[in-house]
């Protein structure tokens, strides 16, 4: 849950909605603060000058008609005019004698203190022209009200008048626009929501445009292009992407018309080097069975010369069944088969009984192509025994629907710069054998044969140093008609015509015509030799 929220958070439309609504917010929220202090301030000011302009001119009026020892009804009597002649607020008069007050709410002690004491304490600072009073003001909130207390003494023995003015209309109006400035904020903060969400859209189409153009380019697509149109930089990035798509394209194409030329050239050139081979094997044969009558100076260049022919003879029928995977002409024909009985046929036909420990539960039926089959155990079992060390055991089991055929051995093992390596076409570990025998393409053939099957073999060492190869194979592929793997064999492969663009399939064709000439299609050569059995 928290992953998706922070993936959704993550989103470049979300962000720009959130930094468009921070913004707005931060805008509306400061001009709303400044609007509200400063109206505050306005209002309040204008009230109190008011309020005091008006407690002045009524105040000055009023007392000077009273004697110069007024009595307590005549303060009274001043409370009640000098509160009823300017705006509404209510007054209290106190003298030497008693205090008075306009409203029976207010009262001489509710004024503060520090009022209280600026009153009736000389005034140093004032300014004050003869013959008028000094006011002093404060503003309190009592009971919830905030009001306006204007003080001022009368002199020289006059009575102190204090003026109460209540503030709560301000306040109300102070309210009333604070919920204004609010609802503006919100309604600034939804149109920055809606004015970022128009600009997401018209900034993410083209990104999203792109986006879809760039999948289909990976899913192979290279003809896929882009309208060049918007602003500037989004019509630079269209530009750009579909110059970057044209190079693509270009070097995919020459790469594949190289690799395609390259597959002809070998198809070609093993096709045609079967010919003389044919009959280099037979004139080797007949120079092999009479080495022993030839001159001893000359025998071991014969045997070299029936060695060499035999390897080279290995390595075109290696590199013609590359060309049957890479051309996709590569067959598999199933049939249940006991795997016990094809892992000892393997190692019986090839004279590997007394080399190999096997521990291959009989009852064990798969439906699997035995010739493919045996040229994997016979590349993975040849490699173990001369690449590796003894003992070599071949192990048998079924790991819930799959045949799992593991070739362990008692070497020093692979090391680890080579392991990724192992199943690479014409790879060999070790540099000092690069003209050994074995063409380095039998582990790339398995790995095929395996692939072919929907298995797949891997290569590790064991716990005990030594190599350990596992082949693994469904037991019963599941297959529909026109796949490799279906009764039927899959689909044909039409022949091109001569001069096509591409003659793997043609030559790959003309191959299994003659098959005859030379060597099996099951991998093993005439003698039961095996084909490619090196790394």
């Amino acid at each position: 849950m928290w992953l998706a929220r922070r993936l959704r958070l993550t989103s470049l439309r979300i962000r720009l909605i959130a930094v468009f609504a921070l913004v707005a917010l931060a805008a509306a929220v400061s001009a709303s603060g400044i609007a509200y202090w400063l109206n505050r301030d306005a209002v309040l000011k204008r009230t109190q000058d008011n309020a005091l302009i008006a407690f002045r001119g009524s105040l000055s009026g009023t007392i000077t008609e009273l004697p110069l020892q007024p009595t307590c009804d005549e303060l009274q009597r001043a409370a009640s005019v000098i509160a009823h002649a300017g705006l509404q607020y209510s007054v209290v008069l106190v003298s030497d004698t008693c205090s008075v007050s306009s409203d029976p709410t207010f009262s001489a002690p509710m004024v503060p203190a520090a009022l209280q004491r600026s009153v009736t304490s000389p005034c140093a600072h004032c300014t004050t022209a003869p013959g008028r009073y000094h006011l002093f003001w404060q503003r309190v909130t009592m009971a919830g009200t905030p009001y306006l207390i204007g003080g001022t003494r009368v002199q020289p023995t006059g009575p102190t008048a204090y003026m109460f003015k209540s503030l709560d209309d301000e306040r109300k109006d102070m309210d009333s626009l604070a919920w204004s400035l609010g609802i503006a904020t919100l309604l600034a903060l939804v149109g920055s929501a809606l004015l970022a969400q128009a600009a997401a859209s018209t900034v993410l189409r083209p990104v999203a445009r792109l986006g879809d153009a760039a999948r289909q380019l990976g899913a192979g697509r290279l003809d896929t292009r882009l309208e060049v149109s918007g602003a500037a930089e989004l019509a630079e990035l269209s530009h750009t992407f579909n110059q970057t798509a044209e190079a693509l394209q270009a070097q995919v194409e020459e790469l594949s018309a190289r690799e395609h030329a390259s597959r002809r050239f070998v198809a070609d050139m093993s096709h045609e080097l079967r010919t003389p081979l044919t009959a280099m094997t037979a004139v080797t044969d007949i120079l092999e069975d009479e080495a022993d009558t030839l001159d001893p100076m000359i025998a071991p260049a014969v045997r070299l010369v029936v060695s060499e022919t035999r390897r080279l003879t290995e390595l075109v029928e290696n590199l013609m069944e590359v060309t049957r995977f890479d051309a996709g002409t590569a067959k598999v024909v199933l049939d249940e088969i006991d795997v016990s009985d094809l892992i000892t046929s393997c190692i019986d036909t090839r004279a590997w009984l007394d080399a190999v420990e096997l521990d291959a539960p009989r009852g064990i039926v798969a439906r699997v192509d035995p010739r493919r089959v045996d040229v994997i155990l016979a590349n993975l079992i040849g490699n173990a025994l001369k690449h590796g060390g003894s003992p070599v055991r071949v192990q048998v089991r079924v790991d819930d629907s799959w045949l799992v055929v593991q070739v362990a051995d008692g070497g020093p093992g692979i090391p680890d710069d080579v392991l990724p390596h192992v199943f690479d076409r014409f790879f060999k570990a070790d540099a000092a054998r690069r003209r050994s025998e074995g063409s380095g393409l039998g582990l790339s053939i398995a790995m095929e044969n395996a692939r072919i099957h929907g298995g797949t073999i891997t290569a590790a060492n064991g716990p005990d140093r030594g190599a350990v190869f596992t082949l693994s194979l469904p037991m019963n592929p599941a297959v529909a008609a026109g796949h490799p793997l279906a009764p039927d064999g899959g689909p044909s492969v039409a022949r091109p015509e001569p001069g096509a663009a591409d003659g793997t399939a043609d030559t790959v064709k003309r191959h299994d015509d003659r098959n005859d000439n030379g060597g099996n299609e099951d991998g093993t050569n005439e003698d039961g030799t095996v084909k490619g059995n090196d790394a």
